[in-house]
């Protein structure tokens, strides 16, 4: 089987909505003590992350109590690369998104605004009628390649993330899809279990197992 590891690497430089990390040394080997130890000080919602139902709705489900049959299955990349601006029902239709509880959208994205260090001007994201759509046809998960799936100019209403997390969907963000061909393949999405949390920075892996 083929892994791909869809994880951006957590550091201080990393492209982040807001403060960035900042990590602490706490003990070292070089100074004497009996071991390395470090401090990190960082957001839920740093590098590869989920955002549970709770990230906009008070009450609904936190992350340590989404369900794994969700995090972990069958999965679609939807190369859209192609798309420019936002992401349309037309778009998801086109890629054969119907029928699929898992949806990764690789974009320009991946190869173009992941890869900075600080936010950038605008980036292709969802519009809300897609949002709404994936919701009538039953998806589960729907995931981007970058700090949010919500389009550039709709970062003061979050009009998508109201209607996903609102109908229970699972959003994956930051998930780095340069390398992933688009296609089917199994998803393993398992999110750090913060108590009560609104999200969580995650490991995520692709499994392509060979036929």
């Amino acid at each position: 089987m083929e892994i791909y590891d869809i994880t951006l690497p957590i550091h201080p430089e990393m492209l982040h909505w807001g403060r960035k990390p900042e990590v602490e040394v706490v003990e070292s080997l070089a100074a004497g003590d009996p071991s390395n130890v470090t401090r990190w000080r960082l957001g839920a919602h740093t590098g590869t992350h989920v955002d549970a139902p709770a990230h906009f709705v008070d009450g609904a489900t936190t992350v340590d109590k989404l369900d794994l049959h969700t995090l972990v299955g069958p999965a679609l990349v939807v190369d859209a690369t192609a798309v420019t601006g936002d992401i349309s029902v037309a778009d998801l239709e086109a890629a054969g998104v119907a029928g699929h509880e898992r949806v990764l959208l690789k974009t320009t994205n991946s190869a173009g605004p992941l890869k900075l260090t600080d936010r950038a001007e605008s980036w292709v994201g969802l519009s809300p009628e897609a949002a709404r759509w994936l919701i009538a046809q039953g998806v589960l998960l729907i995931g981007i390649d970058y700090l949010t799936i919500e389009s550039h100019t709709l970062t003061e209403t979050w009009d998508a993330h109201h209607a996903l997390l609102g109908a229970g969907l699972i959003i994956l963000e930051n998930a780095d899809l340069d390398a992933v061909p688009g296609g089917e393949y199994e998803l393993v999405c398992l999110p750090t279990k913060l108590v009560d949390a609104d999200g969580s920075f995650t490991r995520a892996i692709l499994i392509k197992r060979d036929a």
